[in-house]
């Protein structure tokens, strides 16, 4: 039968091991060195081996100490976690966010879903869309927060990080080694014409249009069709794909800041709660650079 370990004892057991001293230990958990010492014996008793090797200056763990450790740790991480959910207070009421249809498959899905989840009271509502509709909702107050891009680094909101947009080519197949090169570009783009296609003029490779679209999906689809390279968010890089870099003679096309707009009349603990995640979602890119 297995022995019933004290999550009390446990947390004291990894209070020892990270300070290597009880002394230290002690300190950390707000007790007397003698409570921690004794419940340190209490655990070695129960498993029926020494955990830790006394020494001149603290202890260290012995293998029986060292196999625990992990153990302990997720033991102190779950019920840090317990107590942080349930005493998280749940939101409530109506969520409006617009999102890229970049980060519609691979970013924001999960962030969003697990927030409907924690808060099941709040009315999430996802709006797909370009930056300059979205924008236009959240002035006409149909958006509540707004997840655009925008050039360089300047301007209003909140920059979440940045996101270069790179050619990406299949693994599968050799598009990129074509000559003139098979691209696939946005319709009627004055951004595809001025920095995807200028890239590739700038490097001197032949090219030409062999898939026009108006929907990042649309990009995806060309490049692991095999039917053409396609400018793309570095994040948002297909399964099956690959950027194509320097090495590659195709440097990054440009670097976009990832912003954050919000509605100022829009201020609601559910909102305020959506921004906390979003900013936690988009971390990753905080630091990034092209």
């Amino acid at each position: 039968m297995p022995v019933p370990l004290d999550s009390d004892l446990m947390r004291s057991f990894l209070a020892v091991a990270e300070a290597g001293s009880v002394t230290e230990a002690a300190g950390r958990l707000g007790r007397t060195q003698s409570a921690v010492s004794m419940q340190i014996r209490r655990l070695e008793d129960l498993l029926g081996q020494p955990l830790f090797e006394r020494q001149p200056r603290g202890v260290a763990l012995t293998d029986r100490g060292a196999r625990l450790l992990p153990y302990a740790r997720r033991v102190s991480e779950l019920l840090d976690e317990a107590a942080a959910a349930l005493s998280e207070r749940p939101l409530s009421g109506p969520v409006r966010v617009g999102i890229p249809e970049e980060y519609g498959e691979r970013v924001l899905p999960g962030v969003l879903a697990a927030f409907a989840e924690r808060h099941p009271a709040a009315e999430v509502t996802v709006r797909v869309d370009f930056s300059a509709p979205q924008l236009r909702a959240l002035a006409s107050g149909e958006l509540d927060l707004a997840v655009t891009f925008a050039e360089g680094k300047e301007g209003p909101g909140e920059v979440l990080g940045v996101d270069p947009t790179v050619w990406a080519t299949s693994l599968a197949h050799g598009q990129h080694l074509q000559r003139p090169l098979p691209i696939a570009a946005f319709f009627r783009s004055d951004w595809c014409r001025d920095y995807a296609e200028g890239s590739l003029r700038r490097q001197r490779i032949a090219y030409r249009v062999a898939w026009t679209c108006d929907t990042a999906g649309g990009m995806e689809r060309a490049v692991r069709a095999g039917l053409a390279v396609a400018p793309l968010s570095r994040s948002s890089m297909p399964d099956g794909c690959r950027e194509l870099t320097a090495e590659d003679g195709f440097p990054p096309i440009d670097s976009s800041a990832i912003v954050l707009h919000r509605n100022p009349r829009s201020t609601t603990p559910a909102v305020e709660g959506m921004i906390e995640m979003l900013r936690e979602a988009f971390q990753p890119f905080a630091g990034a650079r092209p």
